[in-house]
């Protein structure tokens, strides 16, 4: 599109859009890299109610505030179609039809504002957020990437290539704390519930520590633990309707406990791969990057090792659209166009090899 010739992307104004799961974000960022503003309007309490993320209902909510999220953005900063210089949405990985629905407004807009448009892999995005934390971290470099949808780790080297090194076997991170939080009687979302529950639990109650890493010293496997988690809260002849037979001492117990071998498997794995990949840095991204637990464990492991580490702010960890736009801003400055044909992916991975640029 014409607009993007001439443009400086060092001091680019980029809108980025977020629609991959129950989170609808836009944001404004300048540079790639200086956040001006973004909003996030919340379905927490929409699907609050089903315990976990319905699509079709998330898909209504994306279409009801969109639009109205991003004019209140603009007029907030007092931003102008005219004042963009670009336009980067997630189209991939996520819940297909709420990535349609961000990816279909994002067509519009750039085809009536005169944009360049970008399609950007949400789970390259959460990395970007660590890079933008840390203006230091610089390929090679570990990601672990913990999020609902995705548990992996990924050699991340020269020119945005993607080696992916080992993951979850079966549920993502963020997927087992839910569940783990519904067998106890926990609301959702499961991972803030499982956190605060667990501060007053005795993380060596229950005999975990070590149930989520996999015999290959590659992998790791929550389904297990989800097991261990049901048969201590409700018997073990557990069924659907089986009561939960712990007290609140016992639910914070088997919380801390639960959150201690998630956290114990995803550091383990993580720094393990950092040395046999003998990186300087890694980075820490994705929603489950929010738990403080994870956070202090991989800092106090990583310099032990005599690692660097970067860990985004706890905010940009979740879902959010300044990492859309700052990892759009770094695909427009290497060139990457998308046009109208724009289409979205269930599943995908970061890259490939660096296809799509930095």
């Amino acid at each position: 599109m014409s607009r993007s010739a001439n443009v400086d992307w060092s001091r680019a104004l980029v809108l980025g859009i977020e629609s991959s799961c129950d989170e609808t974000a836009v944001a404004l960022v300048r540079g790639g890299r200086e956040i001006l503003a973004h909003r996030v309007a919340s379905q927490t309490d929409l699907h609050r109610r089903f315990g976990g993320v319905v699509p079709e209902q998330a898909c209504r909510a994306h279409m009801q505030v969109l639009l109205p999220e991003i004019q209140a953005l603009l007029d907030d900063q007092d931003v102008r179609s005219d004042d963009l210089d670009g336009l980067a949405v997630t189209n991939r990985p996520g819940l297909i039809g709420a990535l349609l629905t961000g990816v279909s407004a994002a067509k519009a807009l750039a085809l009536a504002w005169d944009l360049p448009l970008v399609g950007v892999n949400h789970l390259e995005s959460h990395v970007t957020a660590a890079r933008v934390a840390e203006p230091d971290l610089s390929p090679p470099f570990v990601a672990l990437i913990a999020s609902g949808g995705h548990t992996g780790m990924y050699l991340v080297g020269p020119g945005g290539t993607y080696r992916r090194l080992g993951g979850t076997r079966d549920d993502a991170a963020g997927e087992a704390f839910d569940k783990a939080a519904a067998v106890l009687d926990l609301p959702y979302p499961g991972g803030p519930s499982i956190e605060r529950a667990a501060r007053k639990g005795n993380s060596k109650a229950f005999p975990w520590k070590n149930a989520c890493l996999t015999s290959d010293g590659r992998d790791l496997s929550f389904s297990g633990i989800k097991t261990a988690v049901l048969y201590a809260a409700r018997g073990r002849q557990a069924g659907r309707n089986e009561r939960l037979t712990l007290d609140n001492q016992g639910v914070a117990d088997a919380a801390a406990s639960f959150q201690r071998a998630v956290v114990h498997a995803l550091v383990t794995r993580t720094l393990q791969h950092a040395e046999a990949c003998g990186v300087d840095w890694v980075a820490l991204c994705g929603g489950v990057a929010a738990n403080r637990a994870l956070r202090a464990s991989l800092e106090s492991e990583a310099a032990r090792m005599g690692l660097r580490i970067a860990l985004p702010h706890r905010e940009l960890c979740t879902d959010n659209a300044a990492m859309v736009a700052a990892r759009g801003t770094e695909l427009l400055a290497a060139g990457v166009r998308d046009g109208l044909d724009l289409g979205a992916s269930a599943r995908d991975e970061p890259g490939p090899d660096g296809a799509r640029g930095p």
